[in-house]
């Protein structure tokens, strides 16, 4: 019918639907069933028909051709009339053997949660109550708008048939045959959505064509429930905002000639969408219907005319693209890894079992077990790819992703991701402190000022005291170090691999202002070294911390350079040494200007950390 209708108006001819005729037989079918619908929002209409002393056999030659043609299997007369009205009128139909139907009471219903039936493909099948069947008084007897019972199927012994004709809400089917993996033919049309006016020209047909093949004696009336009668579309006919949108000049008498042969209907400039065309509900849409009728290869190609707004990037792409700039000057390269990991990688970085990291988001349907759950680290990819590279004898590797981990969240179902700048390096210079200096890089690009290196403790796959939380005020921006040997050595690594975890959105939240530019200074810098020893508790990041406090405007910069322990030096303690630049804004410094800043830095460090000069 819906081919008809459009080739109707496709060529101009008049539509000549044929309307069925039943003659019926007498008595009533009200004294043989009963219908209830229990869910209206998931079957708003069920008609049903009764055919009494049915005689099965097959269906005539010109039936049976006419479903292969189509694609579907001829079985017997009953089953035939369905499937060949299904394709004549495009509304799915069922039909139940009566015997079967205890209490002669068709019940459309939720499924109980659990509850088992066996399908005519033999299958059985446990249901949940999302799911919507068709029962009688005591079973299921049908899965709604899908497959029939087998426990009601048509048999060669069956002598009463009912005829079922219903519209089903379409993503409910969708879901249920999703879940159960069951697409049938019925289920892919009632997916679409289907005119709930159809249900009674459908099941009136099926009838016709009984009397037809001498199948049975149809039973007067017809169950007909509409637990859910909604109400027209109705739009307004807007010829200049489909022309603009179109790009053509269609007068509006066109339009209403085209969609009247569509089937719209009109009250002045308010039309009523027919009830087979669930999918028109905008304005676009009917422009989309004057178009197809009108002919795509009669509009002209158009101009467009409209503002369009030029591209560009978010400031916080733009802060992506310049840390990648300066990974790939610093000699990274560049990695993407999948954001699926395995429970067993976890495993590899020594994550401990109890760890919140181990709650990861998990997948439904994983291609295996190593990417059956969503990443909460970067470290396992990270290391992963290193460890190739080394099985590969690649020497001195550097490697850099900026990428998503999907952490728990408590708040809500779904994962709380966030952004992470991941490092990785093993080879030559490959230590906590190369590795400080390519976090202080990215630090100084970003403009972030006055943080603070804390100790890293409990980290479970990195090195005890070779490791660093990053602070920002009270905010942690991540964590660097040298990677515990043993979690190298799952890896198939036996050199020393450093790696770094930065939160990039705390990096961006706490960005400095734009870069200032200032005048080139017009005075000489004068450099100044300092070997200290201190004890081996005392860290680098102290030492500089108190060399700044005490060197007062004129020291511009402070600049670690090396660590050393042997000879010479005592048990427990250690000499660092830093590169200290001094300069002042109006003069050149001499030695009577620098040597009492240094007087005051030594004494400084003596007192408040018992580091002297070397």
């Amino acid at each position: 019918i819906g081919l008809a209708r459009e080739s109707a108006v496709t060529f101009g001819a008049p539509l000549r639907l044929h309307e069925p005729q039943v003659k019926g037989s007498g008595d009533s079918i009200l004294n043989y069933l009963d219908v209830d619908i229990e869910n209206p929002q998931l079957c708003p209409r069920y008609t049903a028909r009764f055919v009494k002393n049915v005689k099965i056999a097959p269906s005539p030659e010109w039936m049976r051709r006419r479903l292969r043609a189509s694609g579907v299997r001829p079985i017997n007369n009953i089953v035939d009339i369905t499937n060949y009205v299904m394709l004549e009128y495009g509304q799915p139909m069922h039909s139940f053997d009566y015997s079967c139907i205890s209490g002669s009471h068709i019940i459309v219903r939720n499924a109980q949660e659990g509850e088992v039936m066996s399908t005519l493909d033999g299958i059985q099948r446990t249901l949940s109550s999302d799911m919507l069947v068709i029962a009688d008084e005591t079973k299921a007897i049908a899965l709604a708008g899908i497959m029939g019972g087998e426990n009601s199927e048509i048999k060669d012994s069956t002598t009463a048939v009912v005829f079922e004709s219903a519209n089903f809400n379409g993503t409910s089917i969708r879901k249920t045959a999703l879940k159960l993996a069951m697409r049938t033919d019925s289920s892919s049309r009632f997916e679409k959505g289907l005119d709930p006016l159809g249900t009674l020209p459908a099941v009136q047909r099926a009838c016709e064509l009984v009397e037809l093949l001498g199948a049975g004696e149809v039973v007067d009336g017809v169950i007909d429930v509409i637990a859910s009668d909604s109400a027209p579309t109705k739009l307004m006919l807007e010829p200049d905002k489909i022309n603009r949108l179109l790009g053509t000049n269609i007068s509006r008498e066109q339009m209403v000639k085209i969609l009247s042969d569509l089937g719209f209907t009109f009250e002045g400039d308010m039309m009523t969408v027919p009830s087979w065309r669930a999918d028109v509900t905008h304005y676009s849409d009917v422009a989309e219907e004057v178009a197809r009728i009108y002919g795509y290869d009669v509009i002209d190609a158009t101009t467009f005319k409209g503002s369009t707004a030029q591209g560009g990037l978010t400031k916080k792409q733009q802060a992506e693209r310049t840390i990648g700039s300066l990974c790939r000057s610093l000699g990274f390269n560049d990695i993407l890894t999948y954001s699926f990991i395995g429970q067993s990688d976890n495993d590899l970085v020594m994550m401990p079992e109890n760890h919140t990291l181990r709650k990861s988001a998990v997948i439904l349907n994983p291609l295996g077990e190593d990417t059956s759950v969503m990443r909460t680290t970067m470290l396992p990819s990270v290391m992963e790819c290193l460890g190739r590279n080394n099985s590969y004898r690649n020497k001195d590797v550097k490697l850099y992703e900026l990428s998503q981990v999907y952490l728990p969240s408590s708040s809500t179902k779904l994962c709380d991701e966030k952004k992470v700048l991941a490092l990785g390096l093993y080879g030559q210079d490959a230590d906590f402190f190369t590795l400080k200096g390519y976090v202080d890089a990215i630090l100084r690009t970003l403009s972030i000022k006055d943080v603070k290196y804390v100790p890293a403790s409990g980290e479970y796959a990195y090195h005890p005291g070779r490791s660093a939380y990053i602070y920002k005020g009270e905010h942690k921006l991540g964590l660097f170090g040298e990677i515990h040997p043993k979690v190298s050595k799952n890896y198939g690594i036996t050199v020393p691999v450093c790696a770094a975890e930065l939160d990039f959105d705390a990096l961006f939240e706490h960005r400095g202002a734009e870069s200032v530019y200032s005048p080139l200074p017009r005075f000489p810098a004068v450099l100044r070294d300092l070997a200290l020893v201190c004890n081996d508790e005392v860290t680098v990041g102290q030492l500089s911390d108190c060399i700044k406090a005490a060197g007062g405007s004129i020291l511009e910069e402070v600049s670690f350079f090396d660590i050393y322990k042997g000879a010479s030096i005592a048990a427990n303690k250690k000499s660092v040494a830093f590169s200290l630049r001094f300069r002042h804004e109006e003069k050149s410094l001499t030695d009577d200007d620098i040597n009492p800043v240094m007087s005051a830095i030594l004494a400084r460090l003596e007192t408040e950390l018992g580091a002297k000069l070397r």
